[in-house]
């Protein structure tokens, strides 16, 4: 029976909805193997969320891998460029790193494909979001036809699932789902900018949206905010 489990590869980042992407691919019945990059990121408090997130979830194989975008820098992410607190706006906003998700999941692909697992799991999603390209559906559905063409896999007709369960959820829904499959918000970093004592700014586009999902979902926040 159980080499009838199929493998899911997740991207795990260490926020709320790479937490709650893989908790749903648990619960749709798949062995997880997670990938995290330490893209030298100007925090590393997500990596540690990360390995919480993957213990807590019991994710049998979690690949913490280096990889120095900051070497590359354009971005507030990655480089020294103050992180904006105004708002979240219209424009792609400078904490946008230059195609991110596209390294990313090529890697992921890269291990799901040596794994011999053709189902990839990422918590993108394209309405409660900071309006970066790489989120949107018609990139993830471009990278699955991408996989099929550059893999042995796909050129064997054996083609990748890119997964987006999170896709048009908005964060009330992302912080719904995470009380529904009883996972804890408090594992998962969303600030992009953390202030002194491992708090959430409670300023910045993803303190934002985060703080806005649990208010709209009438949840407990049990994020620590620098700032209430």
């Amino acid at each position: 029976m159980a080499n009838n489990i199929k493998t899911a590869i997740v991207l795990l980042s260490g926020g709320m909805d790479s937490m709650v992407s893989a908790a749903l691919a648990r619960e749709q019945g798949y062995k997880i193997a997670a990938l995290t990059i330490d893209y030298n990121q100007r925090h590393k408090i997500e990596l540690e969320s990360a390995r919480k997130i993957a213990a807590t979830l019991n994710i049998e194989e979690h690949i913490i891998m280096p990889l120095d975008l900051s070497r590359f820098g354009g971005s507030a992410l990655t480089d020294d460029i103050e992180v904006p607190k105004s708002g979240v706006g219209d424009d792609i906003p400078v904490t946008y790193v230059p195609a991110r998700n596209l390294i990313f999941l090529s890697l992921t692909l890269g291990f799901a494909e040596a794994r011999n697992a053709r189902d990839i799991f990422i918590g993108v999603n394209a309405l409660d979001y900071s309006g970066y390209p790489d989120c949107r559906p018609e990139f993830i559905e471009a990278f699955e036809r991408i996989a099929d063409l550059a893999t042995k896999a796909g050129d064997e007709g054996s083609g990748f699932s890119i997964h987006t369960p999170l896709q048009y959820m908005t964060k009330a829904d992302i912080a719904k789902e995470a009380k529904r499959l009883d996972i804890d918000p408090a594992l998962s970093w969303s600030c992009y900018d953390p202030a002194e004592g491992d708090l959430h700014c409670g300023y910045c586009d993803s303190c934002r949206l985060r703080r806005k999902g649990f208010e709209e979902a009438g949840i407990s926040d049990p994020t620590r905010y620098a700032q209430s």
